[in-house]
């Protein structure tokens, strides 16, 4: 049998489990990829809000409860979602034409990573929330020791730490 504050735990993860992040990323879906501030923190307070109301997580504040709860801010798991996404279009994991979002130009000469990408030009302000005009700062930035053999282990190397810089938002 398990401790009362051990049992709160748990039961605290699994509603957690089950019920914000299937209603989050259902969130993140319809939302795109929120642009202003806030909009990040509108859908934010989502998470907040429901984290809070789990027992014994009234006092605590939020960054907090997303440690306790072993969480991350919906707006890191949105910038690792779009990584991961562009992972999958470079290496061809999805039906989707490389050339249709990115000029890529694969070299060991540059800085960083081989797998550097360019944007085909544009003169509309209307694509830079679009995946690729979004992510291409971010996918560029990434370090030379990220793992990028396989996507589990591309997922694996994508941490906390590299990606906070790239929130606009901090939840801390």
């Amino acid at each position: 049998m398990l401790s009362p504050e051990r049992e709160s735990a748990r039961m605290s993860k699994i509603g957690n489990d089950s019920l914000t992040r299937s209603d989050t990323k259902y969130l993140i879906l319809c939302s795109c990829n929120p642009s202003l501030i806030k909009d990040i923190n509108a859908i934010e307070a989502v998470q907040r809000r429901f984290t809070k109301r789990l027992p014994g997580m009234k006092h605590l504040t939020y960054h907090q409860r997303l440690v306790k709860l072993e969480l991350e801010s919906l707006e890191l798991r949105r910038v690792r979602t779009d990584l991961l996404c562009v992972y999958k279009i470079v290496f061809g994991l999805v039906d989707v034409c490389l050339s249709d979002f990115f000029v890529s130009q694969f070299s060991d000469a540059r800085r960083g990573h081989r797998y550097k990408l360019y944007l085909p030009p544009c003169r509309s302000n209307v694509r830079f929330n679009c995946l690729n005009y979004r992510t291409i700062r971010t996918w560029n930035s990434l370090p030379a020791d990220v793992d990028f053999t396989s996507l589990n282990s591309f997922r694996s190397s994508l941490n906390r730490t590299l990606l906070i810089p790239f929130c606009r938002v901090l939840f801390i």
